[in-house]
């Protein structure tokens, strides 16, 4: 068998996705998620008019090597574009491949490592009541970690939390759909390192030891302003600080070590295993932080997660809504059958996504299970997806309170 077929669909329902569908000769279909939050296009652009006429007629089983014919045949190697539309490919190879077998995709990855993948909640306030009642209500849906991000004060709308009041469900959406410029917001670290220490203070004493707290820095801090945040909130117990820093100076993990035993997350911007060579190999890190749909799919984050456990690293992939449903269900499998598995992201997607998306993982007690329908267990309703057209959206700029252009 080859494959016949390569489409590339575009919807948004309530939010913009990307995904590739192959079809072999036979008429089996794969899925791959491809979505590049506010780039898109240039994704669906690189796979529809470059990547689609390389694979008709190829061995869709060959998976290893299509990978490398991907990556090292254009000569132009990495970024965000690429890696994507490679995971894409990967993705809806490995669907069909465990299609063909009759089996969920994590029974090829080597079986179960465990009955279900613990996951994180996004709970958010605009002050410290708004964020205990978000808590409080993922914690009666049975989660047993939430990330926290809380308002500061003498700040408007920031990152992480959401704008429109408090309540269980966390429906932040960074992506606005703006016209043809990204919104803007304000930042100052000084009130943030000043306020959040005082944040923990509070969870703690209000939800006592057992909840496992992590937190998002969203690469704003110096490498010597995270070493004092990290050092700052070590009594409080966080599972771990992520991306307290950017995350191009690998380097600047070491200060950050060198100052306190937080536990550290990083890798959401990353898209392959070299820009975590000097973070895993020293050990600078706890955790890797990237998507399967960003890091070249699930041929590489297996890779990537391997070489991680020798140095005791363990998985914290990247799961916000603008994974779709089929990168979510890629990061689930490999969730299950990894060694060194440490918790999923995990953000619900909204009806209207799940009426295009078909879902076969289920959620019970803080815990996702991947399903065990053959493959990867979602199915793409094209009529519905038809009905919710690509609209321009954009990740807000961040500046400072004096305008200069900051980390968002």
């Amino acid at each position: 068998m080859t494959i016949e077929l390569v489409d590339v669909n575009i919807t948004s329902p309530g939010r913009n996705f990307v995904t590739l569908k192959i079809t072999t000769s036979d008429g089996i279909t794969g899925l791959g998620d491809a979505t590049l939050n506010g780039r898109e296009l240039a994704v669906a652009s690189y796979l529809a008019d470059h990547v689609a006429s390389m694979l008709v007629g190829r061995d869709e089983d060959r998976i290893e090597d299509t990978w490398q014919y991907l990556y090292r045949g254009p000569y132009w190697r990495r970024g965000p574009v690429t890696m994507a539309a490679i995971a894409a490919v990967d993705m809806a190879l490995w669907d069909i491949k465990a299609k063909k077998a009759g089996m969920p995709l994590y029974q090829l990855l080597g079986g179960a490592s465990r009955e279900g993948v613990r996951v994180y909640a996004h709970a958010s306030g605009t002050d410290y009541a708004a964020l205990k009642n978000a808590i409080t209500g993922y914690e009666e849906l049975g989660y047993t970690a939430v990330r926290v991000q809380t308002g500061v004060p003498g700040l408007g709308q920031i990152y992480g939390v959401s704008s429109s009041g408090p309540g269980v469900r966390y429906d932040y959406e960074p992506a606005k759909r703006s016209g043809d410029r990204p919104s803007e917001e304000r930042w100052d670290t000084r009130n943030y390192l000043n306020h959040m220490p005082g944040v923990f203070a509070s969870i703690r004493e209000d939800f006592g030891s057992d909840l496992r707290i992590l937190h998002d820095g969203h690469h704003r801090m110096t490498p010597i302003e995270a070493a004092r945040f990290a050092k700052d909130i070590e009594p409080y117990d966080l599972f771990w600080l992520e991306d307290c820093t950017p995350g191009e100076d690998q380097t600047a993990l070491r200060l950050v070590r060198q100052h306190s035993t937080t536990p550290l997350a990083i890798g959401e911007v990353f898209n392959s295993v070299y820009d975590y060579q000097t973070l895993i190999t020293e050990r600078l890190i706890d955790y890797v932080r990237s998507a399967v749909t960003h890091t070249g799919g699930i041929t590489a984050m297996k890779k990537l997660l391997d070489f991680a456990a020798i140095y005791g690293i363990k998985s914290g992939i990247h799961g916000p809504t603008d994974i779709s449903p089929v990168g979510m269900a890629a990061a689930l499998h490999l969730d299950l059958a990894i060694h060194n598995f440490g918790i999923q992201e995990y953000m619900p997607h909204n009806a209207q996504t799940l009426e295009v998306f078909q879902t076969s993982f289920t959620f019970d007690k803080g815990f996702l299970h991947p399903g065990d329908n053959p493959g990867l267990g979602v199915e793409l309703d094209e009529d519905a997806a038809a009905g919710h057209e690509y609209t321009k959206a954009y990740l807000p700029v961040n500046r400072l309170l004096d305008g200069t252009v900051h980390d968002w």
